[in-house]
């Protein structure tokens, strides 16, 4: 399983490592200490991070109307998710408040090893962009 430093799980959840570190201070955010006797920096599980991240973008509001945005085609997040079926796998991205889901073969996912709590980028090809503002 893998696992994240403060400042890797700060940018998968899109906030500041003060931010993270904080929330690990005050036990919303699990870690676990590595090395001997607990002494070195602290690390979050995959798993953990996962869930944390799926929740906390269940507690962020939707903006109503966009102020500023541009649709980007890069999304790097943590997988919440993999549904494998006979021929095909679904996988969750959670990219800081977004959510994407990806349908690909089981044989693609299995080959990437794809599991819950890896850290993974979606890339989503377009040909049209879209631009909002207020």
């Amino acid at each position: 399983m893998q696992h994240y430093t403060v400042g890797q799980a700060a940018r998968v959840l899109g906030v500041s490592p003060d931010t993270a570190r904080r929330w690990a201070d005050a036990g919303r955010l699990a870690t676990q200490r590595e090395g001997p006797e607990g002494a070195g920096r602290r690390l979050i599980d995959g798993r953990d991070l996962a869930a944390f991240a799926a929740d906390l973008a269940q507690r962020i509001p939707a903006e109503d109307p966009p102020v500023h945005s541009s649709v980007r085609n890069s999304f790097p997040g943590i997988i919440t998710a993999v549904k494998l079926g006979d021929v095909a796998a679904q996988v969750e991205i959670q990219a800081g408040p977004h959510r994407l889901v990806s349908l690909l073969t089981r044989e693609a996912a299995e080959e990437l090893g794809l599991e819950v709590g890896m850290q993974a980028t979606a890339r989503v090809k377009s040909t049209s962009v879209h631009i909002d503002c207020p």
